[in-house]
């Protein structure tokens, strides 16, 4: 999905002031945690996105499988 090794782009955030103040304090790197949350959210939401777009079809499959089974059970070996 991303890359391991991504081009940066110099962007502008809006971040509180004493929040700022105290990782500077701190020596985290504002630009690394925020880069690494924004991913997760992303993913977060991209997850949730597909979800939502594919209910009727996972909802369609669970309904099947209630009915008629797993596919190949018979010959499942756990």
């Amino acid at each position: 999905m991303f890359s391991t090794q991504p081009t940066k782009k110099a962007t502008n955030l809006s971040l509180s002031i004493d929040v700022l103040d105290a990782a500077k304090q701190l020596n985290i790197n504002v630009s690394k945690v925020c880069d690494a949350y924004l991913r997760e959210v992303v993913r977060l939401e991209q997850s949730r996105t597909w979800k939502e777009q594919h209910a009727e079809y996972i909802s369609a499959y669970n309904s099947t499988v209630e009915k008629e089974g797993l596919p190949l059970e018979k010959w499942r070996a756990f």
